[in-house]
């Protein structure tokens, strides 16, 4: 994981008219916020939802920064289960109705304690902050700003108690900017045993362990890189940890790997960003080529290759800026080369260059967010955008608040995938969303059939990954009961991109396997006769009281789960959001607790004689 921050929504939760008022009224407070109303209490919030617990849920899954303008005990029952990491959490603030206090709950440290006190100031109220350090000093001592590192997290304990007990503490300042520290209100002097070290060099391990010693490595280093395609990540890896380790510096200093936009998709570079912590970005020709007249070792060769002098070095001191120094020239091992520039301050890796593009290809699965995987959470929380059918990104509600939406309409896929694909080739963290499981008459095959049939060098360098979603017919079948107990098939019915000869072809083999089948997009108002045809196959080779499920809008308002036998089933029963299992010939139903259930046996009832029996000669021989 790397040391970027991300960007965090922020939700001002109101449950009554009172608090929404107010909640509206604190938009200019923190800008980007949107006001989440409870639905029939609340009027004119852009997000409404009606169970206050799981909306809550999904905001702090989801990553969204929450201001709560209700009791500190709902937020807490709410979220309670939810606790884990405090250094990942997301900031929670409760904030009473009338404005008079703002308590942060969790996420002090990154940025639930500043959010309290910028409220408490526009209200007029108290921001209720707990953390000892914060409140005598307005700093935290073990939350240091984004990339800054310390050597040894168990020296925070003994300074902070030294400082809070008005022990001299020495501040030693050898690289970056400590002005979080030095203008916080702390009194810092000499004489004592107790230090403060901000230094970019490496710590020694007796330093590290001595009780006096704080050490911070701000994030001044820029690491610039070069290898040949292929290179085993081990090798960049160590080659950059024994040029460090020569040149005195630290690891923890660096805030970023920088390389060429040639280098965008080389597992190396990325690796190596991985084990280090940071963030990958990359630089076009032009950008290496302009840091020209500072290289130390500049190439004509790698000019003939990549369009500019020097790789390493270039990549290294273009990341650092203009007042940055070349602290380490181009060092080589057998396919590998790095560089270190210091900057004069901290190094922001989101100014700096420009990240690999990525598509995160999401099922978001029926709608319902308790259907939703944590996998696509994630990957939605860490999207710069989202691309996808309006209604499905409205289903996401929360989960997308505050991000750039791109939408397309219905039957427009492949201009919905081509922009996703353009907006990673833009070096954007793109999720591309479908309903149901992306893999399953969705789009993640349309994605890859894109990039493998056009010649686009940027496509081809996106950083791909999927998270499934519960499929329709997964979700069909679990209302019923299990229907797909057994072996099944799918298939789509839509003959728009497949001939319908293969699909019928596929039909009659389907029911002469006796497959349990799940018909895809059964009809439409103009498409009937195909329906019509699955229906004449498979009644010619099932029975007629073979139990068929019909589910319509399954995990959304109006849902709709209906079994009944196959000679009763029409085309008028169906539509584009229904999907339709027809059992197999040994498929049975039975009422079970008050209601109607289908299941399709494996065949356990064949094998329980045999067991038994086996039973009975094991226990005649004891």
């Amino acid at each position: 994981m790397t040391r970027e921050e991300p960007h965090r929504p922020i939700a001002l939760v109101a449950l009554t008219a009172e608090g929404a008022a107010l909640a509206r009224r604190l938009k200019t407070v923190l800008p980007g916020a949107s006001v989440h109303g409870l639905r029939g209490r609340v009027a004119d919030a852009e997000v409404t939802f009606e169970r206050t617990t799981q909306h809550l849920v999904e905001l702090f899954r989801s990553g969204s920064s929450i201001v709560g303008l209700c009791a500190s005990g709902i937020l807490i029952r709410a979220l309670a289960s939810e606790l884990g990491d405090k250094h990942e959490e997301a900031p929670v603030v409760a904030l009473a109705e009338d404005g008079s206090v703002a308590v942060p709950l969790l996420g002090g440290h990154h940025g639930a304690n500043d959010m309290a006190r910028r409220l408490a100031h526009a209200t007029g109220g108290v921001a209720a902050i707990t953390t000892a350090g914060e409140l005598r000093f307005g700093v935290a001592l073990d939350a240091p700003p984004p990339g800054w590192r310390l050597a040894d997290p168990a020296q925070v304990k003994p300074i902070a108690a030294a400082l809070l007990a008005g022990e001299p503490v020495a501040l030693s300042v050898e690289a970056g900017d400590a002005s979080w520290l030095s203008g916080a209100g702390i009194r810092f002097g000499g004489g004592g045993k107790q230090e403060i070290r901000i230094t970019d060099r490496a710590t020694r391990q007796s330093e590290s362990q001595a009780p006096q010693a704080l050490v911070y490595h701000p994030p001044v280093l820029a690491l610039g890189v070069g290898c040949e395609r292929g290179t085993d990540t081990n090798e960049l890896v160590a080659l950059v940890h024994e040029t460090l380790s020569a040149h005195g510096l630290a690891a923890g200093a660096i805030a970023l790997v920088g390389s060429v936009d040639l280098k965008l998709d080389e597992p190396a570079v990325h690796g190596l960003a991985e084990a280090l912590g940071v963030p990958a970005r990359f630089f076009d020709a032009a950008t290496l080529e302009a840091e020209a007249p500072r290289l130390a070792n500049p190439s004509d060769l790698v000019y003939r290759e990549t369009g500019c002098h020097g790789v390493a070095e270039g990549a290294a001191l273009a990341a650092a800026g203009r007042d940055g120094t070349l602290v380490v020239a181009k060092t080589k091992s057998r396919r590998a080369t790095c560089a270190v520039a210091r900057a004069i301050a901290d190094i922001d890796p989101a100014r700096v260059g420009r990240p690999r593009g990525r598509l995160s290809i999401i099922g978001i699965g029926p709608g319902d967010a308790a259907w939703r995987t944590p996998e696509a959470g994630n990957m939605l929380r860490r999207a710069d955008c989202v691309v996808g059918y309006g209604l499905y990104l409205d289903l996401l509600g929360p989960a997308i608040a505050g991000k750039p939406r791109h939408e397309s309409a219905l039957g427009a896929e492949e201009e919905r995938v081509r922009k996703a694909l353009d907006l990673a080739a833009g070096g954007q963290a793109v999720a591309l969303v479908s309903s149901g499981d992306a893999g399953i008459y969705a789009l993640a095959a349309l994605a890859f059939e894109l990039v493998d049939r056009t010649d686009r060098a940027d496509w081809n360098r996106i950083a791909m990954e999927l998270a499934p979603g519960i499929s329709a017919m997964q979700a069909a079948a679990a209302r019923a009961g299990a229907p797909l107990g057994h072996d099944f098939c799918a298939i789509s019915l839509s003959d728009l991109l497949t001939p319908w000869p293969d699909i019928e072809r596929r039909l009659e083999a389907a029911a002469t396997a006796d497959f349990v089948v799940a018909l895809y997009n059964p009809a439409s108002l103009r498409r009937r006769r195909q329906f019509e045809r699955a229906l004449s196959v498979l009644r010619g080779a099932r029975p007629a009281d073979t139990p068929v499920v019909l589910a319509r809008n399954l995990g959304r308002p109006g849902e709709t789960v209906e079994i009944l036998p196959l000679e009763s089933l029409t085309v008028a029963m169906v539509d584009m959001l229904t999907v339709v299992i027809i059992g197999a010939s040994h498929t049975r139903a039975l009422e079970q607790g008050g209601r109607r259930w289908v299941y399709t046996p494996r065949g356990y009832a064949a094998k329980a004689p045999a067991q038994a029996a086996s039973h009975g000669k094991s226990r005649a021989r004891r």
